[in-house]
C-alpha cells in the first residue's frame, strides 16, 4: 500500500536510503483517480526496496511549494541520497512506472 506523504514526515522519508517516489494528487482530481491503481500495486511490489506514497496536495502545500508543483497528477523520484532525478507529470502506465522505478534502484 502506498504511503501516506505530508509536510511532517516528507523530509525524514527522503532521508531513509531508499528510492521515494512521490504521486502529488486530490481527491477531485479524475487522471490521479486514473492512476491510484497503478501507485498501489507498484507500492505492493516495490515495498521492500522503496518507498512509494501519496501526498494530498489539499491537505498541505509545503512539499508543493518547495517542488513547484502546478499541475497533477505529478509524479517525483527521488534517489537513494534523496536528491530529485525525474518527474513525469499527468497520467502514466504501469510499465513506465515500473521502468522509472527500476531505473532508481
Amino acid at each position: 500500500m502506498a504511503k501516506e506523504i505530508n509536510d511532517a514526515n516528507y523530509k525524514e522519508l527522503l532521508e531513509s536510503g531508499k528510492p521515494v517516489v512521490i504521486d502529488f494528487w486530490a481527491p477531485w482530481c479524475g487522471p490521479c483517480r486514473s492512476i491510484a491503481p497503478i501507485i498501489e500495486e507498484l507500492a505492493g511490489t516495490y515495498e521492500d526496496r522503496a518507498i512509494i506514497g501519496k501526498y494530498n496536495v489539499d491537505d498541505g502545500d509545503e512539499l508543493s511549494v518547495e517542488y513547484g508543483i502546478r499541475n497533477i497528477p505529478t509524479l517525483l523520484f527521488f534517489d537513494k541520497e534523496g536528491k530529485m532525478v525525474d518527474k513525469h507529470v499527468g497520467t502514466i502506465t504501469h510499465d513506465a512506472l515500473a521502468a522509472k522505478l527500476d531505473a532508481l534502484l
